[in-house]
């Protein structure tokens, strides 16, 4: 499989209702951090994920998190070029 498309090198902070959401793990979306479908086509699928009751989340939009969505602090290691 091909490497994602880093997006930002710092998590998505976001305040989110309870409900499925899907997260974008190509990097590709336009309405990040969540997917649009810009996957098709690359081997990538969007990760479901639920949430119970309405809370703030830092997602990951670097796309090297271990704990997708959310971010491990991963981007941290990524060089900087």
């Amino acid at each position: 499989m091909k490497e994602p498309v880093i997006f930002a090198k710092q998590p998505a902070v976001v305040e989110l209702e309870a409900g499925t959401y899907y997260w974008c793990s190509c990097g590709r979306s336009r309405n990040q951090p969540h997917c649009d479908g810009s996957h098709r086509g690359t081997g990538f699928v969007p990760v479901e994920f639920v949430i119970e009751e309405k809370k703030r989340f830092a997602l990951c939009q670097c796309k090297h998190t271990q704990n997708a969505p959310f971010c491990d602090g991963a981007h941290q290691a990524l060089s900087s070029g």
